[in-house]
């Protein structure tokens, strides 16, 4: 991950949307070459030299103390999320140092924990949204397109940020798809903030980039938010729409695993349809192993090109 570039995008960016007005600053003058404000403002804001901001900017400055950082932060108004990002920006070789991840499988427990999950969509993710494992419902809901047992083949693993922006399916499936788009860049910017090292995230972006020209207008503006919560729309080709809620939570001990759980609100119109997709499941397992023994039997190209045919 080219760290340097990425900070200072980043703090242009942050810059480029602040006015002088904003902050408390005369603007003298009508005519200003840049967007917002100027480096020195921003120095003189931070309490830091005009000499050092620049340093800090074009990468040249390594090792920026907590201080500094929080004064950027504050004279950007940053949110925390963005100043979380910035710190790890600034500091690449910190976030580097943290436990490598194990191996990119999910823990038996924690498979048979989703698999127990009766009406509730579950998927484990990795830090870069691979799909380690999901329980039937959960892959009923988000790419019931895709073999089953997609997950376990490395190869084929869905990744949720590369079936939003590449995969038709997926695109169908969300009416408020540009909304959804925001809040899948700003959680991969802030993966790749964390993990500057991680070489398959880095293909993943460069990948997305290359054949999305809208992830690629996103990703340029450095989106930044964390997606741990909240509520997505769906318009599923079984059931029709639904609103659910999404909680998105760590799993200890499992490097940067994550558990991504949907429900409805009770008594909801969403809960009928999600409860009629769950027994649609129920009532027809002849059909769905049917379904399973196709995908196997298709090339393993097949099942990588309906992903790329495209905060989870």
């Amino acid at each position: 991950m080219d760290t340097p570039p990425a900070l200072g995008e980043f703090l242009r960016t942050r810059r480029a949307r602040l006015r002088p007005e904003d902050v408390g600053l005369v603007s003298y003058g009508t005519r200003r070459r840049v967007p917002g404000l100027r480096r020195e403002e921003l120095a003189q804001l931070a309490g830091v030299s005009v000499a050092y901001y620049t340093r800090l900017e074009q990468g040249q400055s390594s090792g920026a103390s907590d201080g500094v950082l929080d004064a950027i932060a504050r004279a950007l108004r940053l949110t925390p999320d963005e100043h979380a990002h910035l710190r790890n920006l600034a500091r690449p070789a910190r976030a580097a140092r943290r436990p490598a991840p194990r191996a990119e499988a999910a823990r038996p427990s924690t498979r048979r924990l989703i698999e127990a999950m009766d009406g509730v969509p579950a998927l484990v993710l990795t830090a870069r949204f691979d799909v380690l494992a999901w329980n039937p419902l959960g892959h009923a809901l988000v790419a019931g397109h895709l073999a089953a047992d997609a997950p376990e083949r490395p190869a084929d693993r869905p990744n949720t940020q590369r079936l939003l922006f590449l995969d038709p399916h997926t695109r169908e499936l969300y009416p408020d798809w540009e909304s959804d788009a925001r809040l899948a860049v700003s959680a991969l910017r802030l993966a790749a903030g964390a993990h500057p090292d991680d070489r398959r995230l880095a293909e993943l972006i460069g990948e997305l980039t290359m054949k999305s020209g809208e992830f690629a207008a996103l990703w340029s503006r450095h989106p930044v938010r964390q997606c741990s919560y909240g509520v997505k729309s769906f318009h599923h080709p079984l059931v029709g729409p639904m609103e659910l809620s999404f909680e998105m939570t760590g799993l200890t001990d499992s490097g940067d695993q994550r558990l991504l759980m949907y429900g409805a609100e009770p008594g909801s119109p969403s809960e009928a349809a999600l409860r009629l997709l769950a027994s649609g499941l129920a009532t027809a397992p002849a059909s769905r192993s049917a379904s399973r023994s196709a995908s196997r039997s298709l090339p393993r190209n097949s099942a990588r090109n309906d992903q790329n045919s495209a905060r989870p």
